[in-house]
């Protein structure tokens, strides 16, 4: 029946969107270093930052949570996670083993998705990502490097693939901005191969695309390395 039932409903979606725009909003502030590992978040003065009431900011926060950003501490409220070295390495691993698997066992579905619009959108998204890297433009790569990675999970046409894939991408991001953040300056020495690895999925060469990211793993635990040299566990 239409009348009192409805406005339930839609409160709820709004209530829903809310909360999404919230939680994207705060995911963004956590990977640009903004909302630093260990800081407490206050409820009550994210509300009033995004003039809301605290149940979507509240749930928005059980969302990242749930992302593993996000720490929920019993009668302490939320956290910002902190992430150590050792979880660096083990998400190098476990984002190699995904993307490993995907160029395994599920070639034929790229294949098979790889139309004329998705090269073409997949290479923008590299150029902009390669063009970020090398003026060394943290903020502009990160987007663009979680947009081609989401672009090439989408590929798979598994939902649960690609989520993973972004989630352990994200973390990633995390822990290595407040290190970053630290050089004075970081052109040219960020990695720049998603155009290499958007050419090489094009070209339906599997090889070279996980020779390209055996590379790019490496590449990262050599930053890894040298940063918690110099600057010890973030």
């Amino acid at each position: 029946m239409p009348g009192s039932g409805s406005h339930p409903r839609g409160s709820a979606v709004t209530r829903n969107t809310l909360r999404q725009q919230i939680a994207e909003a705060l995911r963004d502030e956590v990977l640009a270093g903004r909302l630093p590992a260990g800081q407490h978040i206050a409820v009550k003065e994210i509300a009033e930052q995004y003039g809301v009431s605290a149940t979507p900011v509240r749930e928005a926060l059980v969302d990242l949570s749930a992302q593993g950003l996000v720490d929920l501490e019993h009668h302490r409220g939320f956290q910002v996670h902190r992430f150590t070295p050792q979880d660096f390495r083990d998400m190098v691993e476990a984002r190699t083993l995904i993307v490993d698997g995907i160029f395994r066992h599920a070639v034929q579905r790229i294949l098979d998705a790889l139309t004329p619009a998705a090269v073409r959108s997949l290479r923008r998204r590299a150029d902009e990502a390669v063009r970020a890297s090398r003026a060394g433009d943290l903020d502009v790569l990160i987007g663009h490097d979680l947009r081609f990675w989401r672009e090439l999970g989408q590929l798979v046409g598994n939902p649960y693939i690609r989520d993973m894939l972004d989630r352990v991408r994200v973390q990633s991001w995390v822990f290595a901005v407040p290190y970053l953040r630290r050089e004075a300056d970081l052109a040219g020495r960020l990695w720049s191969g998603h155009g290499d690895l958007a050419d090489a999925v094009a070209a339906r060469d599997e090889q070279a695309a996980r020779l390209i990211i055996t590379g790019y793993n490496d590449h990262s635990l050599e930053l890894l390395d040298r940063f918690t040299a110099r600057y010890g566990p973030s």
